[in-house]
């Protein structure tokens, strides 16, 4: 699948803002932290997604009633769903100055994820978190993902990567008041794709 950029502008997927808040002293923090711990920039990018796989728990999983949208409440509060978790993955990564998509699949719900790039190309990684029957691990030959959408079926991987979160994932993350709320008002399609 070609992955598209929904702005040409590489810059933009460098870009912080009031979601993906890498200027923020927990995002920074965290982010030094991690930087302390890497030989370069690939070494950072792995370390990062590990740490947001690994030490932030999925809130469905460890039945965490919160709702987290903002990059540094995932990291403080430490839980957030797949989009959520994409978010801290995005602003860790750009904070250390590595260009960082969100993009999503189109599974039973709408699914969050990131791409990096390196050497020229984007690369999806999925910060979800493992569980049984799931293992994603951060992979620049070959992606190694949390889902696959089932051949055949009305799921998908949607090619665009996007600089900011598409809105139909904000808006239901804002709204949401708890997380069992949220589950009930996950978005099945993107708003304007198929």
């Amino acid at each position: 699948m070609e992955l598209i950029q929904n702005t040409p502008d590489l810059s933009a997927y460098l870009a912080a803002d009031d979601v993906i808040d890498h200027d923020h002293p927990v995002v920074r923090e965290v982010a030094a932290r991690l930087a302390k711990e890497s030989e370069d920039s690939y070494s950072y990018a792995r370390l990062a997604f590990e740490y947001v796989r690994d030490a932030i728990p999925h809130s469905q999983d460890s039945g965490d009633p919160r709702v987290t949208w903002r990059a540094s409440d995932v990291l403080e509060q430490g839980t957030g769903i797949c989009y959520a978790k994409a978010h801290a993955l995005a602003a860790l990564l750009r904070a250390e100055d590595i260009p960082t998509a969100l993009c999503y699949q189109k599974l039973d719900v709408v699914h969050g994820l990131v791409a990096v790039r390196f050497n020229g190309a984007w690369h999806r990684q999925d910060p979800r978190g493992n569980k049984p029957g799931v293992n994603a691990q951060f992979s620049l030959n070959g992606e190694l993902l949390a889902f696959t959408p089932a051949p055949g079926s009305s799921e998908m991987d949607y090619p665009v990567l996007y600089a900011e979160p598409h809105p139909t994932v904000l808006e239901v993350l804002k709204a949401a008041p708890d997380r069992p709320r949220l589950w009930q008002t996950l978005p099945v399609a993107l708003r304007g794709t198929p």
